[in-house]
């Protein structure tokens, strides 16, 4: 073993370790059902405390890169090679699962208890004001505020692990506006294939704009590995973490499976990201952007969800090799969110008060699991 922590990071020490196992794992220095090192060796080798190797063990967990068996330690759960074999072990577990029509049968989601507090929003909102004055009235770039885009660019770095140039950046009014963009940019495919069940407008959106929608089945991981091989679309639109109906995270090698799948065919994923700040976990969960540094895969999110569904503000981030030929497509459009909201929308996250408001819906979302 070799893992160390640089103690001029900003990140903690337990995400410093992780990520070292992680990459370890991934790359198959431990190998699928080997038993990992114990805590005290960790931490004598890191020279960290338990807790923290103890931090560092529950993400590995959560993120199923590793299980845990009474009395035995900590496990690989992670596999490369089962990747595309793994629903023949699966098939009987599958067959088990509630319908579709049961799925859908769910109630809807209520944001009661995760909005964002709305004095500290108005008192920002004011400043922002003051601060910018007549300034709010001039017409910025097209793809939004550059302010904006910089605050992103810092907040997805020191909390998502996403290294970026604001340049890759496009703000859009909302969720459906940046499926509406992505259905332009890539008309001339004609299919894109999407999870089954998901969230309605997804396909309504992509059908509206000419694409032909192929619904693939989701199995108790993500989508069943044979609909993925058969599929002939070259576009994937995935929601990784809690999709919606079903409520279904795709695990570490389900997500490492869907960059294999788009490297294969020279395709794109579509990683529509609107839930995973609020994990249950001290840390929101790793991206399919940030497992695919080859570029394979487009990012969105939105403040609907982490701030107040009338938020309708989400930013889309392109891979850099997509971001010439998006200027050059669709770079003509206007952004559509008011200047005001993104400078407000910057603020908060320069000043922190947006990532105090994701920790204290993570600490109440835990509390109310442990309850």
């Amino acid at each position: 073993m070799n893992y160390q922590i640089a103690e001029d990071s900003t990140k903690p020490a337990y995400q410093q370790l992780y990520e070292q196992f992680r990459r370890d794992i991934a790359t198959g220095v431990y190998a699928y059902g080997e038993r990992l090192p114990s805590k005290r060796v960790i931490a004598a080798e890191a020279n960290v405390s338990l807790i923290t190797v103890e931090h560092m063990y529950e993400l590995l967990l959560e993120e199923g890169y590793a299980e845990a068996r009474e009395r035995s330690g900590y496990f690989v759960s992670y596999r490369e090679d089962d990747l595309y074999a793994r629903h023949e072990a699966s098939d009987a577990a599958e067959g088990r699962r509630d319908s579709a029509a049961q799925i859908q049968a769910q109630p809807a989601y209520v944001n009661t208890g995760r909005d964002f507090s709305f004095a500290i929003y108005a008192k920002t909102v004011r400043r922002v004001l003051s601060d910018y004055g007549e300034h709010l009235f001039v017409k910025e770039e097209n793809a939004g505020s550059m302010v904006l885009r910089q605050a992103l660019v810092a907040y997805l770095a020191r909390s998502r692990g996403i290294r970026i140039t604001a340049g890759q950046i496009v703000i859009g009014a909302g969720s459906e506006y940046l499926y509406s963009l992505v259905a332009q940019l890539f008309y001339e495919e004609k299919k894109i294939a999407i999870e089954d069940p998901s969230y309605e407008k997804i396909a309504k959106v992509y059908a509206a704009e000419g694409l032909r929608v192929e619904p693939l089945p989701m199995g108790e991981d993500g989508i069943r590995t044979e609909a993925l091989q058969e599929t002939g679309a070259k576009l994937l639109h995935v929601t990784p973490y809690d999709s919606y109906p079903s409520g279904i995270t795709a695990t570490a090698g389900k997500r490492s499976e869907y960059v294999r799948w788009a490297l294969d065919r020279q395709g794109y994923i579509i990683e529509d990201d609107f839930d995973s700040e609020f994990s249950f976990s001290a840390r929101a969960k790793d991206t399919v952007f940030g497992m695919a540094p080859e570029g394979c895969v487009i990012y969105l999110n939105t403040f609907s969800h982490t701030i107040a569904p009338t938020v309708r503000v989400g930013y889309m981030i392109l891979p850099t090799q997509l971001v010439e030929v998006f200027t050059r497509k669709l770079g003509f459009y206007s952004c559509a969110v008011p200047l005001l909201e993104q400078y407000v929308l910057a603020e908060l996250l320069n000043g922190g008060d947006f990532e105090r408001h994701i920790n204290r819906v993570r600490r109440r979302l835990r509390a109310d699991r442990n309850a």
